[in-house]
């Protein structure tokens, strides 16, 4: 296991080295298509790579995670791809999954609310996240509004959310400090409001 999570940890580097770099250059251009093929193939390593070390050391958390970074990736990928708007049924498929996965992170929830877990608060948060992303993606494929400014917008906070799911897994397995939901939480809390200033620019003002 121990080849296996520094396999892990070099890809989630390159994957946030990645995202830092699509971040900052300009959409559209070659640099920054090149930069999100890297960091897609890289979140797809880092979902491979991180289930079995989940439940090698019993964490259902980094399994949920995994989940969630995986679908932020494919999906922030898929809509930058996918420039008519019409969906295929992959991405019914992977949108009606992360309203599921929100589903059980909330039964989760109810478990640990019943064994006195103050960590119940964790899949609370997660599973909220997840029904209600995929709850408006799966609106957006249903609609085939996904095009201009909507399509662009879809791709960025999917991408960005892949990000959170990333800095999550770190948080929570290096910063030490309790309440233990803390880490879990902190990269959600303080990125999610750039996530929504950055979203509403790209609707009102298209991307730079």
């Amino acid at each position: 296991m121990s080849n296996l999570l520094t396999f892990h940890i070099f890809v989630g580097v390159i994957a946030l080295t990645s995202a830092l770099i699509s971040v900052f250059t300009k959409k559209g251009k070659e640099f920054h298509k090149i930069s999100g093929r890297v960091y897609f193939v890289s979140m797809i390593f880092i979902f491979l790579s991180a289930l079995p070390l989940a439940f090698f050391n019993k964490n259902e958390f980094l399994i949920f995670v995994s989940l969630l970074s995986f679908y932020f990736a494919f999906a922030g990928f898929r809509f930058a791809r996918n420039r008519s708007g019409i969906p295929k049924k992959v991405d019914i498929f992977a949108s009606s999954g992360l309203i599921f996965v929100g589903l059980s992170l909330w039964a989760l929830a109810a478990v640990y609310f019943s064994r006195d877990n103050p960590n119940f608060i964790i899949p609370i948060v997660f599973g909220f996240v997840s029904i209600s992303l995929g709850y408006q993606d799966l609106t957006t494929h249903l609609n085939q509004n996904a095009t201009g400014k909507e399509r662009i917008e879809k791709h960025l906070s999917n991408m960005l959310a892949g990000t959170i799911s990333v800095l999550t897994a770190v948080s929570a397995v290096n910063i030490n400090i309790q309440p233990a939901w803390v880490p879990w939480l902190l990269p959600t809390v303080l990125i999610t409001p750039v996530i929504i200033w950055w979203s509403r620019k790209v609707k009102t003002q298209g991307i730079k």
